[in-house]
């Protein structure tokens, strides 16, 4: 079941093309966004679309609500969710973001205004194409066989499955 989003979490979801140069500063610059609301940036590749992240972000603050959240964090619940493992050091390993040219997925959630200019600032090109699915890539990453994704429709039901069955196990 897909998640409807509440009006008030105020989420945002884009997609960036980026060349990341330094890692250090670029998590300054968002830290300092983030003083009021959440930011995560995690690596597009590993996402099986809008829905995906959109139905995982809204699993993540609803774990936060019931006090079953497995991070401290909302952004790394979010990564969490998303990446559908347990553990945050492999969540971390799948959707982490490095230096160098990747695609990158942004989340913010409770920020009051548009964060996507002041992202465009520090990420570089926006483009919302980056979060469409790769199923080669999301396939050899999950682990996903051609008999799931035929059996479930599409690889992005997969992964929303996947991020709902994590919520069953918590």
């Amino acid at each position: 079941m897909l998640l409807k989003p509440n009006n008030d979490y105020k989420i945002q979801i884009s997609g960036f093309k980026s060349n990341i140069t330094d890692f250090t500063d670029l998590m300054n610059n968002i830290n300092e966004l983030s003083q009021k609301c959440t930011i995560q940036l995690l690596n597009a590749d590993g996402i099986a679309g809008y829905e995906h992240i959109l139905h995982a972000t809204i699993h993540a603050i609803k774990a936060f609500e019931r006090d079953e959240n497995i991070a401290n964090d909302l952004g790394l619940e979010i990564c969490v969710r998303a990446s559908a493992q347990r553990q945050i050091s492999k969540a971390l390993n799948i959707l982490g973001i490095k230096e160098g040219e990747m695609n990158i997925c942004a989340v913010t959630v409770g920020c009051t205004e548009n964060i996507t200019d002041l992202l465009k600032t520090i990420l570089g090109n926006k483009d919302d194409e980056v979060l469409k699915p790769d199923e080669i890539i999301l396939k050899k990453t999950y682990n996903i066989s051609d008999l799931e994704i035929e059996t479930m429709g599409s690889i992005s039901n997969v992964m929303i499955e996947r991020t709902t069955l994590l919520i069953i196990e918590t």
